[in-house]
């Protein structure tokens, strides 16, 4: 046999020595074999893993970051909506509403606050636009614009600020370590409430109940001083200075046997009078299946007052002394434009009306001069909510008819002093305004089963739209 060639010496060799290999391979343990594999996977997943935490971290602060100025953006909506009451400085008012919230509703973590920056994350506040219309405001009208105060019913809030990154910026160089999140809301006033709440608890009758725009009140616009004097038999008493209309006005009945905080009637009287209607679990006195803090529209069991001590039945127009059950109401309306004079009508007629009249808050505005309604400047005390009715019941087992409900601009005298809590007649003047300033709460739909709702005109509530 001849001699094999250098050349096929070395691949003989070369055969030899893999398959040496192998053989040590296949010699080797199942589980060592896996276990190098393992390693080798570990090795590589390693970064993989780390670059997916990376990512979720990120991902996560995004998403938080974005909930927070959402969260911010709807706050400020709602907080300036709450200030659209259709007056020339209600833009004013609302902007500032929505900055003061600012603050409250910080974003990172809570470190910041929108409109400010720190580092090289910075944020930017637009200034809140307003439209009378939400069609405006979402751009599906195309004749929508931006209104004034006396027209603005909607705002909207947009927020852009930077949100930081820790993984992402080190994927290139020069990449950023943040990234812009933009955020914004839309509120408003929603349409007018079938059931309202918390709002006064005077009650008048239509003067025209076929025109359910104004009840024949008026036209805003017109701006009609009424003088509201307590329901009263005979020749109505004569008008207050400045005022050429009257409406005559009862106390519904609203006493809560249930309330564990306030128990005294009279002290109840005055709360409603100083804030509104109380929410509350006791069954409606009056049988209605309305809660005992709200009023229904089309609710035709709405009575006047009729407690364990007090009831509004009407008296003489020439009576001497007002009723107690309408006296204690009015001196909680008298703290909204003065808390500190203690009317000595008011210390008999409401049991703890001193301590009760510290605590009430006055109108910013308290009202020096019967001025228009646009100029008016407060913070809604002065303006009263009203129950209006088909009719003023001459007694306590009189069903009365809710139509509505209207708002007025309690007036000062025309020498600037507020009105006399103590007057016989329980007089006040106060101007006829529609329904402009939203409520705190009641309901849009007829959920009381009442079957004239929903409502065409009336005050309407804040809501959130997006």
């Amino acid at each position: 046999m001849s001699s094999a060639s250098p050349s096929e010496r070395s691949i003989r060799a070369a055969t030899v020595r893999e398959l040496a290999f192998w053989s040590r391979e296949r010699s080797l343990p199942v589980a060592a074999r896996e276990g190098a594999i393992s390693i080798q996977l570990a090795v590589i997943m390693v970064p993989v893993l780390f670059g997916m935490m990376g990512f979720a971290l990120d991902l996560g602060r995004l998403y938080l970051v974005r909930g927070e100025l959402n969260h911010a953006a709807e706050a400020a909506a709602i907080a300036a909506a709450s200030h659209l009451i259709g007056t020339t400085g209600a833009l004013d008012a609302a902007t500032t509403a929505a900055q003061q919230t600012l603050t409250l509703n910080k974003y990172n973590f809570g470190s910041l606050t929108p409109g400010e920056g720190s580092g090289n994350l910075t944020s930017t506040i637009t200034d809140p636009a307003y439209f009378s219309t939400v069609a405006g405001a979402t751009g599906n009208d195309p004749n929508g614009s931006q209104a004034d105060g006396t027209t603005a019913r909607h705002v909207q809030v947009s927020l852009t600020a930077d949100a930081p990154l820790l993984f992402w910026s080190l994927l290139s160089a020069g990449q950023s370590r943040k990234t812009p999140i933009a955020a914004q809301a839309l509120a408003g006033i929603s349409v007018p409430l079938c059931t309202a709440c918390g709002i006064e608890p005077f009650a008048i009758a239509a003067k025209d109940a076929s025109d359910l725009t104004d009840f024949g009140f008026g036209a805003p616009a017109d701006d009609v001083h009424y003088t509201f004097y307590y329901n009263c038999t005979g020749t109505a008493p004569a008008f207050l200075p400045n005022s050429g209309q009257s409406a005559a006005y009862t106390i519904i009945n609203r006493y809560d046997a249930g309330n564990t905080t306030v128990t005294d009637e009279s002290d109840q009287l005055f709360r409603y009078g100083a804030g509104g209607l109380l929410s509350s679990t006791t069954p409606n006195p009056t049988g209605s299946t309305v809660p005992l803090g709200c009023v229904g529209i089309g609710d035709s069991v709405e009575a006047v007052w009729n407690g364990p001590l007090f009831t509004a039945v009407p008296q003489g127009c020439a009576a001497a002394v007002l009723p107690q059950v309408a006296g204690a109401a009015l001196c909680g309306l008298f703290t909204r434009v003065d808390n500190t004079t203690l009317p000595a009508a008011c210390t008999t007629a409401v049991t703890d009306y001193s301590p009760l009249a510290a605590a009430a808050p006055i109108d910013t505005d308290p009202g020096t001069t019967q001025d228009l309604y646009t100029n008016y400047n407060g913070n809604g005390r002065r303006v009263i909510t009203v129950v209006v009715v088909d009719a003023l019941a001459a007694n306590a087992t009189t069903p009365m008819n809710v139509l509505g409900f209207r708002q007025f601009l309690v007036q000062p005298n025309p020498d600037g002093t507020p009105f006399n809590p103590s007057d016989a007649n329980g007089r006040f003047v106060a101007t006829y305004i529609g329904s402009p300033m939203p409520l705190r709460q009641g309901n849009i739909d007829d959920r009381f089963g009442f079957g004239v709702c929903p409502a065409t005109s009336g005050p309407g509530k804040v809501v959130l739209h997006q």
